[in-house]
C-alpha cells in the first residue's frame, strides 16, 4: 500500500512560523525542508475539576466552554518518511501512504462537486489499496485552509477522530438495517488525507506509530453535536511516542489514517504542527480529509 520515491534531503534555515503570513513567490522557488525536525506538539490534559472531557462541535450552550479539557505542550522529534514510504503499513503502524493518485477535482470549494467527483475517487483508492476491503461508505469530509477567514483551519492538537464506542455508533447511525450484520465482520474507519495546494511547506501533518502510544494514553472525549453525542480521543504525551511526517507532500499523494480497526485495533494519533524551518512568507497549507467506513 505504499510506494517508494527517492528525494534529496535538504534543509532551509528560517525564522519560526508566525500566526500570520503572506501569499508568496512561486512554490517552485522554495527549498522544501526535508529530514527530521523537532516541533512542540499539543497533548491532552484532563479537566481540572475531574469531570468527563467534552468538546462542542458547534457553539456551546451559554455559559459552557467550547471544550472543558486543557493542553500541555511537549517538544518531540518528527521523522520524515520521504524515501522510506515502503517501511510503513496501515495495519501495523496505523498509517500508510500512496503516490501517483490523480484526481479530476482541483478546486475543492463546492461540497456537492466534492461529493460527486472526489468521493468516487476516494472509494476506488480504498477498494484498490486496502486488503480485504469490499465496501466503502463515505460519511463526511473537511476542507482546511490556513486562512483567518477559512471555515476550518489545521488542528494543532494530538487527537484520534474515533474510538471503539463512536466507531460502533457510526456504523449504527449510517448503515441502518444493515448495521447489525456489518458489525459482525471487520470494519474500519479510515481517513484519506491529501493537500490541495501542495507541495506542503506550512503546517504539515504529523502522525504517530500506533504501536508506540499505549491505550492508557488515549482518552475518550465526548464530541457533542446539536442532535447527538459522538466520541473522539485526546492523546496524552508519552516519551515512547514515535512521530512522523511526509515532507513536501504533493497533490497526487495520499495518507491513509486508520482511526479504528475492529480486527487489529491500530489507530493513529495525528496533528498539524509548526515546522521551525517554515518561513512566514510561505503559502499556507490547504488540505482535505475524507472520513470513511470500510467493511471487509
Amino acid at each position: 500500500m505504499s510506494s517508494t520515491t527517492t528525494t534529496a534531503t535538504t534543509t532551509s534555515s528560517a525564522k519560526p512560523q508566525t500566526s500570520s503570513f503572506r501569499t508568496v513567490k512561486d512554490i517552485n522557488q522554495i527549498d522544501i525542508p526535508r529530514g527530521e525536525t523537532r516541533s512542540t506538539l499539543s497533548f491532552y490534559q484532563p479537566p481540572a475539576d475531574g469531570s468527563k472531557p467534552h468538546n462542542y462541535v458547534e457553539a456551546p450552550p451559554e455559559g459552557q466552554p467550547q471544550r472543558n479539557f486543557g493542553a500541555e505542550d511537549h517538544e518531540v522529534a518528527i521523522n520524515d518518511i520521504r524515501g522510506r514510504e515502503a517501511e510503513f503499513d496501515m495495519n501495523v503502524n496505523g498509517f500508510g501512504v500512496l503516490s501517483g493518485v490523480e484526481s479530476a477535482e482541483t478546486e475543492f470549494r463546492d461540497d456537492e462537486q466534492i461529493k460527486n467527483v472526489y468521493y468516487p475517487e476516494v472509494e476506488k483508492v480504498l477498494l484498490d489499496n486496502v486488503p480485504g476491503a469490499k465496501r466503502v461508505f463515505i460519511f463526511d469530509h473537511t476542507v482546511r485552509r490556513s486562512d483567518p477567514d477559512a471555515k476550518r483551519a489545521p488542528v494543532n492538537r494530538a487527537h484520534i477522530d474515533q474510538t471503539t464506542r463512536s466507531a460502533i455508533q457510526r456504523v449504527d447511525y449510517h448503515m441502518g438495517d444493515e448495521a447489525e450484520e456489518l458489525l459482525k465482520g471487520r470494519y474500519r474507519l479510515i481517513n484519506v488525507w491529501r493537500p490541495i495546494n501542495g507541495p506542503v511547506v506550512h503546517k504539515p501533518l504529523a502522525y504517530a506509530d500506533s504501536r508506540t502510544v499505549p491505550d492508557s494514553d488515549i482518552v475518550p472525549v465526548e464530541h457533542r453535536y446539536p442532535h447527538r453525542t459522538g466520541e473522539t480521543a485526546g492523546v496524552k504525551y508519552t516519551d515512547k511516542g514515535k512521530w512522523y511526517y511526509w515532507s513536501g507532500m504533493k497533490n497526487d499523494e495520499r495518507i491513509l489514517l486508520q482511526c479504528y480497526d475492529s480486527k487489529d485495533h491500530a489507530r493513529t494519533p495525528h496533528t498539524a504542527f509548526d515546522d521551525p524551518r517554515t518561513q512566514d512568507d510561505w503559502p499556507g497549507r490547504e488540505s482535505i480529509e475524507v472520513r470513511t467506513l470500510v467493511f471487509g
